[in-house]
């Protein structure tokens, strides 16, 4: 005869055998869900270079605001692809600024002018 904590030590470890048995067969065959959802979302080069893009070494932090239509669809672009809303708002300045040098010329322009 066995206790009841010997037979629920038992159950358990049971469950915990087939929850790990569970773990590995999710971990080496990925969800056809999750791949289909992957190669429906990377095909743009764009999206590709915002998914790659590393902001963790970024420590500076800012408040900004979005109007409605714009935060709405920063939030449905991140359930659709995973981007966090940190990580595309950097991009999205880095890829602005990187894009458009006339900015720095007009923050070099300001600095000569307010040096007089």
């Amino acid at each position: 005869m066995k206790s009841l904590a010997s037979q629920l030590r038992e159950q358990m470890a049971k469950t915990a055998e087939k929850a790990t048995a569970e773990a590995k067969k999710t971990e080496t065959e990925p969800s056809k869900k999750a791949t289909a959802k992957r190669e429906r979302t990377i095909r743009s080069p764009i999206l590709t270079e915002l998914m790659e893009y590393d902001n963790s070494d970024h420590k500076t932090m800012v408040h900004f605001r979005l109007d409605k239509e714009s935060a709405d669809f920063i939030n449905k672009f991140k359930i659709a692809t995973g981007v966090d809303v940190t990580r595309f708002v950097a991009f999205a300045v880095r890829h602005l600024i990187s894009n458009n040098p006339e900015l720095k010329t007009v923050i070099k322009q300001f600095i000569q002018n307010s040096s007089l």
